[in-house]
């Protein structure tokens, strides 16, 4: 038996209990988290970022929130084995520079061995694969997008993955178990540093088969077969109507002043934003 919240993990997913592990089951309980559990960082913008304890993460997804890799990765993987599966937690680094290289902390990634072979999968890097990756050299085409895994070059026994046209091109993990504890750290910084990402830029990401939905400030885009189109947000309303709607993000949490503050805080972010794309050098 596993546990009630579990169970209601499950349900989020939209998925009833599978039975023993598969590669089947697998693939469908990662593209079921792609497509329901966004990766956002609503209370890292509020100031009350949540700790990265799998047990917390099970019950947040259940509630219909989201959050970021060590969440997201971190949640999941709790899932999996209560499930029975064979995971393994490594330490991993994504890299806007296309030649950047080396498992740097700030992402988990995992492996699973299901069917004789083992997987990459990961439902914590916002645009990566809709489905695993088998741990083999190889080019696999998902929608629109272009990954590549290669073994990697500066970490014993691990592997890289290039993503193609991503916004992070790089992810380098390490061959080497890890566990929670060893991104305890990372993600103190990640979510309280000034200089943070998460905390000067609003983002919610939600993959599906065919595309990406992006709310990146108050910019929605969603890049698919047709292309990029996106759309500026002008009010609360439609802002906060796309995370329910487009990214599935349960509101309840957000009481009135939750609310305000935070599209005070992403409405500032944006009018930044625009003040310097309009100062840059073009030509």
């Amino acid at each position: 038996m596993i546990s009630k919240a579990f169970e209601d993990y499950l349900s989020r997913l939209g998925v009833t209990r599978p039975g023993a592990p598969s590669v089947e089951a697998l693939f469908a309980l990662q593209r079921a988290h792609l497509e329901r559990v966004p990766y956002e960082n609503i209370d890292i913008q509020l100031g009350r970022p949540p700790g990265i304890e799998p047990e917390l993460s099970v019950r947040r997804f259940a509630s219909g929130q989201g959050g970021y890799c060590f969440h997201l990765n971190g949640g999941f993987a709790a899932l999996l084995e209560a499930l029975g599966y064979d995971v393994t937690r490594h330490v991993a680094g994504v890299h806007e520079d296309p030649g950047g290289r080396g498992a740097n902390g700030n992402h988990l990634a995992l492996t699973v061995r299901v069917g004789g072979e083992g997987w990459f999968v990961d439902a914590g890097l916002g645009d990566g694969p809709h489905e695993p990756l088998p741990l083999r050299p190889g080019t696999y085409r998902q929608g629109p997008f272009t990954y590549r895994m290669e073994p990697s070059d500066t970490e014993p026994g691990g592997w890289t993955l290039f993503n193609e046209g991503g916004p992070f091109p790089v992810m380098e993990m390490a061959g080497r178990p890890a566990t929670m504890a060893d991104f305890a750290a990372e993600h103190l910084r990640l979510s309280t540093a000034p200089d943070s990402p998460f905390l000067g830029t609003f983002a919610a990401l939600r993959r599906d088969a065919k595309g990406l939905d992006v709310l990146r400030g108050r910019v929605l885009t969603r890049i698919d077969a047709a292309g990029r189109a996106e759309r500026t947000l002008d009010t609360p309303e439609e802002w906060y109507g796309a995370l329910a709607d487009v990214f599935g993000r349960n509101l309840d949490t957000l009481d009135t002043t939750d609310r305000a503050a935070l599209w005070e805080r992403v409405t500032r972010a944006h009018e930044a934003w625009l003040a310097a794309r309009a100062q840059a050098p073009t030509g």
